[in-house]
């Protein structure tokens, strides 16, 4: 069953791959472009103030940048975005049914589509949306080089404080369900999770690398169209997972009732 259920998840995330691919495409990619073009006319306004006393060394640089371009950007943006969200979208359906496997029958009544939709939607709030918050993603041309490795631990230990807190939140919820109710246990558990993730972005470091100078609207198109690549991955790996995972889980059931 699980073997089957992991197959239907990567083909859920390989959909769910593709749409976000077009979704980036059609969304995030003018917005990459024109920060790649600001980055670009960044460099060259520097360049050209400081032609006449590093000449030489400007050439010389711009001649190993010419060669370190491999993959030219038509193919970035098109097969290599493809590639790139294809893959990522299918080891997070791989995980997803996982995941699914062990919460299928822990959370009440809810079918297979259901209980997909929800743990769907948790993964957007917890993996996504959350670490959103404290550290958005930023377009080329923002942010130092140098800082890449510390921004992407601080952000990746925010996805697992956020996991944690939300692994936290549905145990409680389940623990102090009999004894207050399933509407108030829902709410200290939903409270009890805010106030971690409160905790953890005050406590966790800021950064802001953005320049004074980049476009506000650029920066804020580029952040609303990757928030919105992931709520087209989540959404369609909820729905087309579920769907999948209903008619492996729930035909049987159906089939012995008629047959009764």
């Amino acid at each position: 069953m699980i073997r089957t259920l992991l197959i239907r998840g990567m083909i859920a995330g390989l959909v769910a791959g593709l749409i976000g691919s077009g979704f980036a495409r059609a969304f995030g990619e003018p917005s990459v472009a024109r920060a790649i073009a600001f980055e670009e006319q960044h460099e060259h306004a520097a360049a050209h103030e400081h032609e006449h006393e590093h000449a030489d060394a400007a050439a010389a640089h711009s001649h190993s940048h010419g060669d370190e371009e491999t993959v030219s950007r038509d193919t970035q943006a098109g097969l290599g975005l493809l590639t790139g969200i294809a893959v990522f979208g299918t080891a997070l359906g791989g995980l997803f049914s996982l995941v699914f496997a062990f919460a299928y029958g822990r959370l009440g009544a809810l079918h297979a589509r259901g209980t997909s939709a929800l743990l769907a939607l948790f993964g957007f709030v917890s993996v996504a949306i959350v670490p959103f918050i404290k550290y958005p993603p930023n377009p080329p041309a923002v942010g130092n080089p140098e800082t890449i490795g510390p921004r992407t631990a601080l952000f990746f230990g925010m996805v697992a404080i956020s996991l944690a807190a939300a692994v936290f939140a549905v145990r409680l919820q389940r623990r102090m369900a009999a004894r207050r109710g399933g509407w108030n246990a829902t709410l200290i558990a939903a409270a009890a999770y805010v106030a971690v993730i409160v905790i953890a972005q005050v406590a966790l470091p800021r950064i802001d690398e953005v320049p004074a100078e980049f476009s506000a609207s650029l920066l804020w198109n580029f952040r609303l169209a990757a928030i919105g690549i992931q709520a087209m991955i989540w959404t369609t790996l909820g729905l087309v997972f579920g769907a999948l995972a209903a008619r492996e889980l729930e035909r049987p059931a159906v089939r012995s009732m008629a047959a009764a």
